[in-house]
């Protein structure tokens, strides 16, 4: 299903430039020394149209860094009138969104834990309710593509066109590499959900650490996101809040410097017409793969059908991991992604064990 908000391009308030949203800014403001020597620094890159700045911080435990308070709005507004730049900061509840839009914040955006509460969600819907600003939702923090539509839809009644999503990672159910796991999946079905939604990435919070943060944002590019929230601090040595995901802003500089912008499409009719050929192969392997599909299933009604014959159960393990062994190095073989392999296997099996349990079951 796909749901069309009334939701206004990016074009519509943004500065007209050539290259993607960027928000950059550090994830705390802390001093209004900091604040301001980040923001001049920023300023000088023209790629640069949003500061950020984090003045309220919700931490997970007492005790960190939990954000400078309302002061920090008068360090943005002073930002963006040095700077001429747009400025934003997150809103965890329904009083810093009325204090944020007192102050005249151009930005406000709700984090991962409040997107997870419809019940803050509506809150800060209904204190905005009306207004012209620019509201960005982040994901939850699990993979609820629910969820975060419903963040969206409720701030939509309420009357806001200027709405962005953020794609920032979700709380990882295992250790990876990044500080949270992208879930591009959730990105996508979200881009085909709501087609008309702007949606940008927060690279930090999905890499955790800068050596990660350039191909997390490369990787956003190639899929088509609109924009890029990055962090970036005069002195990320000395952040009192995620120093190790943070850019000076000469090295996020030379990051944007590297990364590739890639085209929606092209009119190169030679493009074109190769690019329908390979989707027209694509399209019959598909078809293929749906034949397999069926024909295997028949097969599993089949031994579903000897196992209720014989008082047999339906779940095997011992054949499912031979199974699954199997199908891998196969996979090797083949020089296919092992983790896809795994997921797909897993999934077939899975139905597999439910067609087989559902016929068992049934009386004769």
């Amino acid at each position: 299903m796909t749901l069309e908000l009334d939701i206004l391009p990016l074009s519509s308030w943004m500065p007209e430039t050539p290259y993607p949203l960027l928000i950059a800014g550090p994830c705390s403001l802390e001093t209004e020394e900091q604040a301001l020597s980040t923001a001049r620094e920023l300023a000088k890159d023209p790629r640069v149209h949003v500061i950020r700045g984090g003045v309220w911080k919700p931490r997970t435990r007492p005790g960190s860094f939990e954000g400078i308070g309302s002061i920090g709005l008068e360090w943005l507004q002073k930002i963006r009138t040095e700077t001429g730049l747009m400025v934003g900061t997150e809103v965890a509840n329904a009083q810093h969104a009325e204090e944020a839009l007192k102050a005249d914040i151009d930005i406000l955006w709700i984090g991962a834990r409040s997107t997870t509460s419809p019940f803050v969600v509506q809150e800060i819907a209904d204190v905005l309710k009306g207004c012209d600003k620019v509201v960005m939702v982040k994901n939850p923090m699990t993979p609820d593509l629910s969820l975060w539509m419903g963040a969206i839809e409720r701030l939509s009644a309420v009357g806001l066109k200027k709405l962005v999503a953020i794609h920032r990672g979700f709380s990882p159910y295992q250790e990876t590499k990044y500080r949270n796991y992208p879930g591009w999946k959730t990105y996508i079905e979200l881009r085909r959900s709501m087609p008309n939604l702007p949606i940008i990435c927060d690279p930090s919070h999905i890499a955790g650490k800068r050596e990660f943060v350039g191909e997390i944002s490369q990787k956003a590019f190639d899929m088509g996101f609109d924009g890029l929230m990055i962090e970036s601090h005069i002195d990320p040595s000395c952040a009192l809040s995620d120093a190790a995901q943070q850019f000076t802003p000469s090295d996020l500089a030379k990051l944007i410097d590297k990364l590739v912008i890639r085209q929606q499409n092209t009119d190169d009719a030679e493009y074109g017409n190769k690019l329908d050929q390979l989707r027209s192969r694509i399209d019959a392997l598909d078809t293929e793969l749906m034949e397999l599909l069926s024909a295997r299933s028949e097969i599993v009604t089949q031994i579903a059908q000897y196992k209720k014959a014989n008082n047999v159960m339906a779940l095997q393990i011992n054949r499912w991991s031979q199974m699954m062994n199997t199908r891998l190095g196969v996979a090797g073989k083949l020089q296919l992604n092992e983790t896809f392999i795994k997921i797909l296997f897993q999934l077939i099996h899975e139905d597999s064990v439910r067609q087989q349990t559902e016929l068992i079951d049934k009386e004769d």
